[in-house]
C-alpha cells in the first residue's frame, strides 16, 4: 500500500505538511475541520503537492524533512514535477478503470443524530456516514472460497461458499463472530440468485468495535460492494442494503433495522440523511456549517446479539398487538399518535408502555428536528438530542452510567448544542453537536471533567459527514 507526503496551501497562504494513504480524502477531512487544528483555523486549504513513499516509516521521515524546509524551498518542491505526483494522480483519478479482480473499498461508519430505536418501528431516522472506515483490499480467487484476514483482530479464517448455511470454516469449526458478517452477506446474495465469487480479503478498520458506530454494518456494506464489483453485476443500492439487513437479521441473529446499512451505503458528504424506514423514501439535509460532530467514547463495549436488543423489539410488537384492540388498522408504532397512546397507556404493562412512549415520542422529535435542520437551527436540533437521550435512559432503558455522565457533562458546556448516546445503547459512544469555533475548548474541558468525575481517560474525536461506501480509485 502506498503512502504519501502532501502539502496544502491554507487560506492564510502558508503551507501545511502531512502524510496519508489517501491525500484526496485527507484534504476533505482538513476542509471539514477534522484534519488538524492548524487547517481548522486557516481553512479552506487546497492540495498543492503529493510525493509517493514506499512505506509508513519513510513517509513519516519525509514529512519531518519537508516541514523543516523554508517557504521558498517548499515552493520549489511544488514546481518539481519529478517529485510532485499530484498532476499524475489527478489524471489517474479521472481515467482509471477499476480492475474487478483486485481493488480497494472504503466503507464508512455511521452516527445517528436522532431517531433511535425507531427504524424497526417504521419511523424516520436521521443518520450520517462519518469519516471512520473499514478498508477492504480484495483479490478475486478462482476457487469458491473466502479467505479473510482481519488485521485489527489479528485473526484469519477461510470458509467455503458452498456450505454457508453450516456456518463452519474449512476445518469444520464454527465461524468466529467477525466472519459471520461477511459470510452472512454472501449467504443473502446467494439466496436471491446472485453469483458470489471466491475472494481473498485483507481488511482493517479505524471504527471502534462495539462503540455504537455500526462497525458491523460498515463491514457488511463493504463486502456487498466487493462481491458486486467482483461479479460485475448491477443491483440497485437499496436492494444491496436490504440484503445486508437480511444477513444481520437471519444469519447473524440480530433483529436490527435498516438504518445502519443504509447510512453506510448512501452517505452524502456534509449532510444528514432523512430515511423513512416504512416507504424507504429519503432525502438529504445539510448540516449547519457552524457545528461539528464530536464523538466521545464511554469505553464500555457491548454486543447487540448478547444484549436485550431483540427483547426490545418484542416489547414494541407487544405494544402494537395490545393497542390493536382499540384500532385494528395499526401495523406498527408508526401508526400511533401521542394522544392515542396517552388514552390507552394504562392498558399496557408498565415496561411495554415505557417502550412505546419512547418510540412514539422519538418519532415526533425527528419530525421537529427535520424542520430545525432545514432552517439551520443548531440550538433547536440540539435540544431534541438532549430530550432523546433522557427518553432512551428513562423509558427505553438502554443507557448506562458512563454514557449518562458523558452526556450530562457535555450538555453543560456552552459550546455544546446537544448530546445523546449513539447507536443502540448499552455502551459505546455519545454524539455531540458542538460549535465549531469552540471545538478545542470543548474537547479539553470534557476530557478533564470526565477524568475528574470518574478517573477515566476519554477518547474524543471530531468527525465529518462523508459519502457512503465506495471503490478507491
Amino acid at each position: 500500500m502506498p503512502y504519501y507526503c502532501y502539502m496544502l496551501e491554507c487560506a492564510n497562504g502558508r503551507y501545511y505538511t502531512g502524510w496519508s494513504t489517501d491525500p484526496f480524502r485527507r484534504l476533505k477531512q482538513h476542509n471539514a475541520g477534522s484534519g488538524a487544528k492548524y487547517t481548522r483555523m486557516n481553512a479552506p486549504s487546497r492540495l498543492v503537492y503529493v510525493e509517493e513513499m514506499p512505506d509508513h516509516s519513510t513517509a513519516l521521515k519525509r514529512e519531518i524533512r519537508i516541514k523543516r524546509l523554508k517557504r521558498p524551498q517548499k515552493a520549489a518542491l511544488i514546481h518539481d514535477l519529478l517529485r510532485n505526483k499530484l498532476p499524475e494522480l489527478l489524471a489517474n483519478l479521472q481515467s482509471k478503470v477499476v480492475n474487478p479482480n483486485s481493488f480497494i473499498i472504503h466503507s464508512p461508519a455511521r452516527v445517528n443524530l436522532l431517531g433511535e430505536h425507531v427504524d424497526y418501528n417504521d419511523g424516520v431516522v436521521l443518520p450520517a456516514a462519518i469519516d471512520r472506515y473499514v478498508t477492504l483490499r480484495v483479490d478475486v480467487l478462482d476457487e469458491p472460497v473466502v479467505r479473510l484476514q482481519a488485521a485489527d483482530l489479528n485473526a484469519e479464517v477461510a470458509f467455503s461458499l458452498k456450505d454457508l448455511a453450516d456456518k463452519k470454516d474449512l476445518n469444520g469449526l464454527p465461524l468466529p463472530r467477525f466472519a459471520l458478517y461477511p459470510a452472512g452477506v454472501a449467504w443473502a446474495l446467494q439466496q436471491v440468485g446472485l453469483p458470489v465469487k471466491g475472494i481473498d480479503v485483507r481488511y482493517s478498520s479505524d471504527i471502534p468495535i462495539g462503540a455504537g458506530l455500526s462497525s458491523s454494518a460498515a463491514v457488511q456494506v463493504g463486502f456487498a460492494l466487493a462481491w458486486q464489483t467482483a461479479g460485475e453485476w448491477d443491483v440497485p443500492k437499496m436492494e444491496l442494503v436490504k440484503l445486508c439487513q437480511k444477513a444481520e437479521n437471519e444469519y447473524v441473529g440480530v433483529k436490527a433495522g435498516l438504518m445502519d446499512q443504509f447510512a453506510c451505503a448512501f452517505g452524502v458528504a456534509g449532510h444528514a440523511l432523512a430515511l423513512d424506514t416504512r416507504s424507504l423514501a429519503w432525502h438529504t439535509l445539510p448540516l449547519p456549517k457552524n457545528v461539528a460532530i464530536v464523538i466521545a467514547d464511554s469505553g464500555i463495549r457491548r454486543s447487540l446479539a448478547s444484549s436485550t436488543y431483540n427483547s426490545l423489539r418484542a416489547d414494541c410488537q407487544e405494544a402494537v398487538e395490545r393497542l390493536r384492540t382499540w384500532c385494528s388498522s395499526l401495523t406498527s408504532l408508526r401508526d400511533v399518535t401521542p394522544q392515542f397512546l396517552q388514552n390507552y397507556l394504562p392498558e399496557l404493562p408498565e415496561l411495554v408502555a415505557k417502550r412505546a412512549l419512547h418510540v412514539v415520542g422519538e418519532m415526533e422529535r425527528v419530525e421537529r428536528a427535520i424542520g430545525h435542520l432545514a432552517e439551520g437551527d443548531s440550538a433547536g436540533f440540539g435540544s431534541l438530542m438532549n430530550a432523546s437521550h433522557a427518553s432512551l435512559r428513562d423509558l427505553y432503558g438502554v443507557s448506562c452510567p458512563e454514557l449518562d455522565l458523558l452526556v450530562e457533562l457535555a450538555a453543560s458546556h456552552p459550546a455544546c448544542y446537544g448530546a445523546r448516546l449513539s447507536g443502540a445503547g448499552f455502551g459505546g459512544c455519545t454524539v455531540n453537536l458542538v460549535a465549531r469555533d469552540s471545538l478545542d475548548d470543548f474537547i479539553c474541558w470534557l476530557k478533564a471533567a470526565v477524568l475528574e468525575k470518574s478517573g477515566r481517560e476519554t477518547q474524543i474525536e471530531v468527525c465529518q459527514a462523508v459519502d457512503g461506501a465506495h471503490l478507491v480509485i
